[in-house]
């Protein structure tokens, strides 16, 4: 049974799924990506993808992307991996619930998801001896879950496009 109102989707295409990770991952490379309270793209293309496509985006794909991310910023590592597995973990653990609500209720939804990834990475941070970064970090996760309507639409997209049309077939 198919939730009311969604249209049905064509199967996601395997790379156009890795492409938008990869473009994800380096949005995530600018060097914007230091300052307190920018979005973390990669974590929205992630959770979208878990939730979407669990069995083809999962808790290994998101260690190793959190991996790259510890690299390239510096931080201990493991922490980005740390975050990133657990936000995979719980994004996989509810995927099915989420699909039956909107968009706009699922971004309302995985706000506790984005909260809890930035607290994991702030908590390593502290403990490692890093300084507290300030109260702006809080604006990050919020600024996540605005990210998710815009990520819905665009990395959807490819999967609207209507079959093609034939008069023996109904769908």
């Amino acid at each position: 049974m198919m939730p009311r109102g969604n249209e049905l989707l064509l199967p996601a295409n395997p790379v156009f799924v890795w492409f938008s990770l990869a473009v994800a991952l380096m949005c995530n490379l600018l060097p914007t990506g230091r300052w307190a309270g920018v979005p973390d793209v990669l974590a929205v293309a992630l959770v979208f993808w878990n939730v979407h496509q669990p069995r083809r985006v999962g808790v290994g794909a998101a260690f190793v992307f959190g991996l790259i991310m510890d690299v390239h910023q510096g931080a201990l590592l493991g922490q980005h991996a740390l975050a990133y597995t657990l936000l995979s973990f719980f994004a996989i653990t509810v995927h099915r619930r989420l699909l039956w609500f909107t968009v706009a209720s699922q971004a309302v939804q995985i706000v506790p998801l984005f909260v809890a990834a930035h607290a994991v990475s702030l908590l390593v941070r502290l403990i490692a001896g890093a300084g507290f970064p300030g109260w702006s970090l809080l604006v990050a996760p919020l600024a996540e879950s605005l990210l998710w309507p815009v990520a819905a639409f665009v990395l959807l997209a490819p999967q609207r496009r209507p079959p093609d049309r034939d008069k023996n077939r109904p769908l």
